[in-house]
């Protein structure tokens, strides 16, 4: 397969009262098209500064970013953000309260005419199995279904990259698992290419094909599922899988009763 998504050396800062900060340094990533790659890592290790770089709201210091043979940024140059073919769903739906859920899914649609933007509204609803949700409003729907909403709104324009920023933090433990396998068998039916950013480590083995640990704003290791539980790269990588692996089955214990 062709690689859709390349970070080559990408270096990014933050202005701050002491100066500038590092965020990511000399960071490169290859993401094939089809797949569905995730940064996983704690709070604070540089992973939603690159998705953000990645859709274009954050300018590089050092680098490139390339989307196909596509230029998206590179040191004084930035391709606008609705211009880069790259949709996104965020952690809180970021659904329009006052829309119904046929209208949220056909907001990216304005330009196209009112009968193909239907046609593609339900061909979307049934994808996304919500079917006969098209009047309803977000507040009438359960937090998994806002968030289907908001993965159809973000397919609507046909993206060549999807980008997902914590899309099941706000999500309950079973809930969150269900529809991170779920999401993954929609994308893999519509064939898209896309990089989730969590630090759930069973929301990435959920969905992800290749997982890059994150540490200090730095890929430690950009590996399979199985390839991150059998030959992690070092200590660190098999001390945080592990470690992450016995808090998900502390939080089901507790769920279940059998914790106190």
């Amino acid at each position: 397969m062709s690689v859709l998504l390349h970070l080559d050396q990408i270096s990014l800062a933050y202005e701050t009262p002491e100066g500038l900060q590092q965020a990511v340094g000399n960071f490169s990533l290859e993401l094939e098209k089809g797949h569905i790659g995730c940064l996983l890592g704690a709070s604070g290790c540089g992973k939603t500064t690159v998705l953000r770089a990645i859709a274009g709201f954050e300018p590089l210091r050092k680098g490139e970013i390339r989307l196909g043979e596509t230029l998206l940024s590179s040191v004084g140059f930035q391709v606008e953000p609705e211009h880069r073919q790259v949709g996104m769903m965020f952690q809180d739906y970021a659904l329009f309260p006052h829309l119904t859920v046929e209208k949220n899914i056909a907001f990216g649609l304005r330009r196209q005419d009112k009968s193909r933007s239907a046609k593609r509204v339900s061909e979307l609803l049934e994808l996304v199995g919500l079917q006969g949700t098209a009047q309803r409003y977000p507040h009438e729907l359960s937090g998994g279904q806002q968030q289907r909403v908001a993965l159809a709104r973000a397919l609507a324009p046909e993206p060549e990259l999807l980008l997902l920023d914590e899309p099941f933090s706000n999500l309950d433990i079973d809930t969150r698992e269900r529809l991170a396998f779920e999401v993954r068998e929609i994308l893999k039916q519509t064939g898209h290419t896309a990089l989730l950013v969590t630090h759930n480590q069973a929301e990435a083995f959920a969905i992800a094909d290749r997982i890059g640990v994150m540490r200090q704003g730095a890929i430690v290791q950009w590996d399979t599922p199985y390839g991150l539980h059998t030959k992690p790269a070092d200590t660190f990588v098999a001390d945080f899988i592990r470690r992450e692996a016995l808090v998900a089955q502390r939080a089901q214990a507790y769920l279940r009763g059998e914790a106190s």
